[in-house]
């Protein structure tokens, strides 16, 4: 296990600890809204969001303590960072997606058709269609 080092300043090691605290709140209310909201299109959101800004700042946290450690500017988490933000969305998206292409076809009521479909897919079975 790594030791803080003693030539840490005090506002460098304050402010890592904040970032990092606020990450792991910030992840933490998307998990709790994941657990707590009703339906699939409602819990998507929570965590997409939750993730992307804790990790933000976590990614924010770790930039700063290396860069006082090295005395120079470490960037390396803006990598991580671009990644994640481009692939969290995407997926929820695609998660969406599908799970719309789903409702549709077995004809749930609760979910709005899209506009260039005028109605409603039937559902035709193998024993039907024969």
């Amino acid at each position: 296990m790594m030791a803080v080092p003693e030539e840490l300043p005090a506002w460098a090691a304050i402010l890592t600890s904040i970032l990092v605290l606020t990450g792991a709140v910030l992840t933490l209310i998307g998990t709790i809204g994941l657990l707590r909201l009703k339906n699939f299109y409602a819990r998507v959101h929570p965590p997409t969001l939750g993730t992307t800004l804790g990790i933000g700042c976590v990614l924010l946290a770790s930039m700063l303590y290396f860069s006082v450690l090295q005395s120079r500017p470490v960037v390396h988490e803006v990598l991580i960072a671009i990644f994640v933000t481009i692939t969290t969305p995407i997926t929820l998206m695609l998660l969406v997606s599908a799970a719309l292409r789903r409702d549709w076809s077995i004809g749930d009521p609760d979910v709005p058709l899209p506009p260039d479909l005028p109605s409603r897919p039937s559902v035709t079975t193998e024993k039907e269609s024969s």
